[in-house]
């Protein structure tokens, strides 16, 4: 009866996904991760790492928690840092949606706006969110952490102690294969490591998209771009973050925003599931892995958010026919 919307963060039930399990004839189930309270996946990240500082000593009341985030990273900690009582500070490429940006304005974040650079320059938002605690930090003489959510193995810690053992109870054990994309590689690294732990056999497979690098880091062991720049959010790799390092990984596949897109906009009409442009990614990676290992088996994916933080992409004709993306036919 006392519990807070903290105690709402995981335990998000599985649905089967109708349209890719008859295609393949395996059963495809999604982890409904969007049903988290502030609406995504990263709610499990933002939590394991105000846990591991709390229990660390490194925050107390009053504090400050400083992230660089896309967004959902940045919610989910804003939510968290909320109910606890510190104060959150967001640093934010350009690039994200105006929808993320509206939401963290909304429940009360300090919200920084930098420009949208690669990770190898100093002015990308990863590394000015770590100067900024830093600064911070010395300033008040504590009291502030960098959540830093890409190397912080708090992240893949919490998956595997969360979402892999639910994984594992909602499926009876009777999982084959999991697949995900990786953004800072917490979720894919917790879960591979939590189901190998229970079943050595259980298949793990990387789904990467388009412009990034773990589609080859892992099928060829080299760090090299295949394709363009995705206009999916939160995903896509260009480095081994210490996330990504234990990671257990059998297979690799590679997801075309146009193939992203298009299957969102069939599920959204067919299976009423109004999914963000990253589930497009691991909803494709969930069939191609379904379909490399035969009719029968049961594959498991991540549903990371909803399509309300991508309107103004998703759903905007514009931008679409702009970058040759599918655009749905009822626009």
């Amino acid at each position: 009866m006392d519990k807070d919307i903290i105690d709402l963060i995981g335990n998000t039930p599985l649905i089967k996904l109708k349209y890719p399990s008859e295609l393949t004839g395996c059963n495809i189930y999604g982890k409904a991760e969007f049903m988290n309270p502030a609406g995504s996946v990263k709610d499990r990240a933002a939590l394991g790492i105000i846990l591991d500082a709390e229990e660390k000593k490194e925050i107390g009341k009053g504090g400050t928690v400083v992230e660089g985030t896309f967004g959902n990273t940045g919610i989910g900690l804003t939510m968290v840092n909320n109910a606890r009582g510190y104060k959150t500070i967001i640093v934010m490429p350009e690039a994200a949606s105006i929808e993320k940006r509206d939401i963290l304005k909304n429940m009360g974040a300090d919200l920084r706006i930098v420009e949208t650079l690669p990770y190898a320059n100093m002015g990308n938002y990863q590394h000015v969110s770590k100067r900024l605690a830093e600064e911070l930090k010395e300033k008040n003489g504590g009291n502030v952490i960098w959540g830093n959510q890409f190397d912080n193995t708090a992240n893949y810690k919490f998956h595997e102690k969360t979402t892999a053992q639910e994984i594992f109870d909602q499926t009876d054990g009777k999982i084959d294969g999991f697949t995900c994309a990786i953004g800072t590689g917490g979720t894919l690294g917790g879960v591979s490591l939590g189901l190998k732990s229970r079943n050595k056999d259980i298949k793990i497979a990387c789904t990467d998209p388009q412009g990034a690098q773990m589609y080859n880091h892992f099928k060829y062991d080299k760090l090299e771009v295949k394709g363009d720049p995705s206009e999916t959010e939160g995903i896509g790799q260009y480095r081994v973050t210490r996330n990504v390092e234990p990671t257990l990984v059998d297979m690799s596949y590679h997801v075309t925003d146009y193939e992203a897109f298009e299957l969102l906009y069939k599920l959204v009409k067919t299976e009423g599931l109004f999914l963000g442009t990253s589930c497009g990614v691991n909803i494709a990676g969930a069939i191609a892995m379904a379909k490399e290992m035969g009719p029968g088996k049961n594959i498991v994916t991540i549903l990371c958010d909803d399509a309300s933080k991508y309107y103004s992409k998703m759903y905007n004709k514009e931008f679409l026919t702009s970058k040759n993306l599918p655009v749905p036919s009822w626009l």
